[in-house]
């Protein structure tokens, strides 16, 4: 399977992980401006550049502030990332490739396209965004149970996953980036009480809090916790578990194909970066520097999966 069924299949999967991922972005902002209402604003900014779209937001709203914000990476029609962008051209792409998923997967996609827009068809207010937030994770989940409790293991699944993984390491990437770049632009936070707090909300924003505790117990720092959200590899939403999963996806369509792609070679390039090393050695490098270029090599990585693959062929 090549050309447009395996692009539907990869990009289904990355909308709908792009959904959720937007989701908890909004969540991220909302929490951590809890803790520095005095510089909400700027919250809400930061949220906007992790996202990319600060220049698009800018184009329909004159102000940032903290509706206009939550409606714009929610509902907006003209906001391609928004939830309910990313809803859409999941279904769409779904009904593109119906015929390689089971009905469980299709009713699945088909009924968390209904319940979301049906949910984000009026305003998102602050009072209701938390039970709006946790719908849209929850219905994007049911998805993927769907997808591991019925598919077959062949090539249609594979690339499915790599479509989430890949969409998930790129968000992964950019949450942490803005909590250290963006939301702490001085040195002066380092440490206090509002350093200390946005920390553990990067933690709750990639549902990771309980778990850090299993691994790391109580203390919560910034060290460990970039260590656990970056090189542990039993954390679902790490760079090094989602570089790990994309390797092993494209080995196996590589095995399939019977040819090794170029884009595997880049999988294992990138992936060999998280290889031993330590959280410090990235401190020393600068971790804003380190993330960044994960973001960039994460979109190259995409690109070359879609050339390999003629996604638009």
């Amino acid at each position: 399977m090549l050309g447009k069924t395996a692009g539907g299949l990869f990009w289904l999967f990355r909308y709908l992980e792009r959904a959720e991922n937007t989701a908890r972005l909004v969540e991220t902002g909302w929490r951590i401006a809890l803790t520095r209402q005095n510089a909400a604003v700027a919250e809400w900014e930061s949220v906007l550049n992790t996202a990319g779209l600060r220049a698009a937001y800018v184009e329909s709203y004159t102000e940032v502030e903290a509706s206009s914000v939550i409606n714009f990476l929610l509902r907006d029609k003209e906001c391609i990332s928004s939830v309910r962008a990313s809803i859409n051209a999941a279904r769409a792409n779904a009904r593109l490739v119906r015929t390689a998923l089971t009905s469980e997967v299709w009713e699945a996609v088909n009924e968390c396209w209904m319940d979301i827009n049906a949910l984000l068809k009026r305003p998102v207010s602050e009072r209701s965004l938390g039970e709006t937030l946790s719908a849209i994770r929850f219905r994007c989940a049911v998805v993927r149970g769907a997808l591991h409790g019925t598919m077959l293991r062949n090539d249609t699944f594979w690339f499915s996953r790599l479509g989430t993984f890949v969409e998930r390491a790129d968000n992964s990437a950019r949450i942490l980036d803005m909590k250290y770049y963006v939301l702490l632009p001085t040195a002066a936070y380092v440490g206090s009480s509002i350093d200390n707090t946005q920390w553990e909300t990067i933690l709750r924003s990639v549902s990771a809090d309980r778990s850090y505790r299993w691994i790391k117990g109580d203390d919560t720092n910034p060290r460990d916790i970039a260590d656990f959200l970056i090189l542990d590899g039993r954390m679902p939403r790490s760079l090094a578990f989602c570089y790990d999963k994309i390797e092993e996806n494209l080995q196996r369509l590589c095995r399939e194909y019977g040819k090794d792609m170029p884009s595997l070679d880049v999988a294992r390039q990138q992936n060999a970066r998280f290889k031993g090393k330590e959280i410090d050695m990235i401190f020393d490098e600068g971790l804003h520097e380190f993330l960044e270029r994960a973001i960039a090599s994460t979109g190259a990585l995409a690109q070359q999966i879609e050339t390999d693959y003629r996604f638009y062929s």
